[in-house]
């Protein structure tokens, strides 16, 4: 019985791995294909019994073309979005702790990664047959901006099954930073060593969050290098494909070439062996008229010997 058991879990098991799969295929698929793409997967669950997939996967709404234009370029490329997610998470701390002069660098980093990624999500949309408009484009950028911001919408953009484009919170994004409390007034009599403390306090803050930017900005500086390098590597393939396939026709269509006449050449040995057999019935026929008329002459020949008496 636990035999039994162990492999109903299994399968159950490999069953939610595979509606995972089709909910993962379809967030792929671009939004003009979705519902009948949903549809026959949710159909073919059904026909194989099984009722909770088939529901979870006609339960799935199709994405805004932006949302799936998001969700492609996590897709695409994924070490690309670990790097970008990791910048997040950096930004957030950052933003923590830097003043307004640092969070107005830090903002502009992150615009400029933010508009790198959104036209990449446009290419790879364009490559997949899906063209952004320029709202659409806006929609990539705000839910970029999102991840960068919030931790649940970065979970949710990882996850790659984004159904609407996301929104960042206000207050990340505005590149100002809270205002500090007003510092505590002090006894007159200790005015001056409070005050030496707080310039140190101060100078060390500003240390840190200094610190804290430039590694912000460092990370920043790699996103965008890997970008750049992942941006000619995928260059680099689709030149090799398209070379691949240009060299692939040319071989077909040698292959195709040399099939007709590999045919052509058949046929006409076939037609040279035919007429071979008939010259040989021919030959044959004609050397068993030769034959007969030979001995037709020489009967001949004795005739005509007898009667004029040459045989005597």
């Amino acid at each position: 019985m636990q035999r039994k058991g162990g492999r109903r879990r299994d399968t159950e098991g490999q069953e939610a791995e595979a509606v995972e799969q089709v909910l993962d295929e379809l967030y792929a698929t671009p939004p003009s294909a979705f519902v009948s793409r949903r549809e026959e997967r949710a159909a073919a669950a059904r026909t194989a019994g099984r009722k909770e997939d088939a529901r979870r996967v006609h339960a799935a709404r199709r994405p805004t073309l932006a949302a799936w234009a998001a969700n492609l370029l996590t897709r695409s490329q994924p070490e690309e979005t670990r790097r970008f997610l990791e910048l997040g998470q950096a930004l957030r701390e950052a933003h923590r702790t830097l003043d307004a002069a640092g969070l107005k660098e830090l903002s502009a980093q992150r615009r400029r990664i933010v508009s790198a990624l959104s036209r990449q999500a446009a290419q790879l949309a364009g490559e997949a047959g899906q063209r952004l408009s320029p709202a659409a484009q806006r929609e990539v950028e705000s839910t970029l901006r999102a991840v960068l911001a919030d931790p649940e919408a970065a979970d949710r953009w990882a996850e790659g099954r984004l159904e609407v484009s996301l929104t960042p919170p206000s207050a990340f994004p505005s590149g100002t930073a809270p205002a500090e409390p007003a510092p505590r007034p002090r006894p007159k009599s200790r005015g001056t060593t409070a005050g030496t403390r707080a310039k140190d306090e101060l100078a060390e803050r500003r240390r840190t969050r200094q610190a804290e930017l430039e590694r912000a900005e460092q990370e920043a500086e790699r996103a965008a290098r890997h970008l750049r390098d992942a941006r000619a590597e995928q260059a680099d393939a689709q030149e090799s494909l398209r070379r691949s396939d240009d060299e692939l026709g040319r071989v077909r269509e040698a292959v195709a070439t040399a099939e007709e006449r590999l045919r052509a050449a058949h046929e006409e040995l076939d037609r040279a062996e035919r007429a071979r057999r008939e010259a040989e019935e021919r030959g044959r026929t004609a050397a068993d008229a030769l034959a007969g008329a030979e001995r037709d002459a020489r009967a001949s020949a004795r005739r005509v010997n007898r009667l004029t008496g040459r045989g005597r």
